[in-house]
């Protein structure tokens, strides 16, 4: 799993000293002048506190013996780097900031991590440090903020920075964790003058959304009387796929095999194969029981993509039941922009936080592969899911 650490050297730097926020230049060196202190140091330590290894039985740490080992990314000095080595992290340094740090430092380092395709993005600021990361964000790539600035308005952050530790740590401890689309808002400064003192409100603008992921309790949001029902999950979750390339005249759509890409089969119209690999081609019509060689030639010459579930019980994601969905294949398919994986949430936690598996005859081609998932689990329903390969 691959965490990029992104902060804010000087998120928080307004708060203390009667400063409504930290952007800009001249409220950086008024707050400074006043002898204002960030906050995102201490934020992001006691973030990185909860995981760290265990190494006695007092360790704060979230995370479990059997959890998923996490590949740390972030950016130079104190936009992550020194958090990151000072705990003793190893991580990867993909930038250095500049010297002053700028807004421009973070829409970079955000461009550069989803560039590097790390699956998380954990950053450490306010309203304003959301803006910069959604300006560079991808809808492939999931968002956190740790709550470190003056302005909180947005629905990016967790609670705490423990509250962020802990998605962290149960996503690769394996935890089944839905993603939301969550919106990125800013304060209004308000106009000047008595008019809009004796009209004051608290005014916010929405930018847009970042994907987050979301811990809630699962059978809170299942929709038949708290607990799902898989045949309608199955029913939600092909509605969905089905809409999302029925109209399509651009894109190859490749189907795996199993109960609920049939029933997405089905609603594109292809007189489908349970355990074979079927195609709707752009022009609508298809490939029933597709051979490697075929897919091979077709993913050379279309734009094409795969719809996949995974073995029950056994947790293949890739290797078994699709070996037609060879490494030459895969190849000329993009991970994980050119897929979309399916599965009820029943079927997703009868794997008891065991992964995904990718088992494809090429380990190189199966590392980049592993790490976090979007699974749709229901009708514009995602949650997130690890992947990982056999020992």
């Amino acid at each position: 799993m691959k965490v990029a650490l992104l902060v804010n050297p000087l998120a928080g730097l307004g708060g203390a000293v009667g400063l409504k926020g930290s952007d800009g230049p001249k409220v950086q060196a008024e707050a400074i002048a006043r002898e204002g202190r960030a906050r995102g140091a201490s934020r992001v330590a006691a973030f990185l506190q909860c995981l760290t290894v265990a190494q006695d039985d007092n360790a704060d740490s979230f995370l479990q013996p059997s959890a998923q080992p996490i590949t740390w990314v972030a950016w130079g000095g104190p936009m992550g780097a020194d958090y990151l080595q000072q705990l003793g992290f190893d991580f990867e340094q993909l930038g250095t900031p500049r010297t002053p740090s700028s807004a421009q430092d973070t829409i970079d380092a955000t461009a550069a991590f989803v560039g590097h395709g790390v699956d998380l993005i954990i950053f450490v600021g306010g309203d304003g440090t959301a803006r910069d990361v959604l300006s560079a964000a991808s809808s492939v790539t999931s968002f956190l903020g740790v709550p470190a600035g003056v302005k909180m308005h947005s629905g990016v952050f967790a609670i705490s920075p423990r509250a962020a530790a802990r998605v962290v740590a149960d996503l690769a401890n394996g935890r089944l964790i839905d993603r939301v689309p969550r919106e990125v808002r800013d304060y209004i400064e308000p106009e000047s003058g008595a008019a809009a003192t004796r009209d004051a409100v608290i005014r916010t603008r929405g930018y847009g959304e970042l994907w987050v992921p979301e811990v809630n309790d699962l059978l809170q949001q299942t929709k038949v009387g708290g607990k799902e029902t898989e045949a309608l999950a199955i029913n939600e979750i092909s509605s969905y796929v089905t809409e999302c390339w029925l109209d399509d005249r651009q894109t190859a759509v490749i189907l795996g095999p199993g109960s609920t890409c049939m029933e997405i089969k089905r609603g594109l119209g292809i007189p489908a194969t349970l355990l074979g690999v079927d195609v709707r081609l752009p022009d609508h019509s298809y490939i029933t029981d597709a051979t490697a060689n075929q897919l091979l030639t077709l993913t050379k010459e279309l734009t094409a993509h795969v719809v996949l579930s995974f073995t029950r019980q056994q947790a293949f994601l890739l290797g078994r039941g699709n070996q037609q969905l060879t490494p030459a294949v895969l190849a000329n398919l993009r991970w994980p922009s050119d897929y979309t994986v399916v599965s009820s949430r029943q079927k997703l936690l009868a794997l008891q936080q065991r992964p995904l598996l990718v088992d494809s005859d090429d380990p190189a081609l199966d590392a980049k592969i592993c790490g976090l998932v979007d699974v749709v689990t229901g009708y514009d329903e995602r949650s997130l899911y690890r992947v990982g390969s056999p020992i």
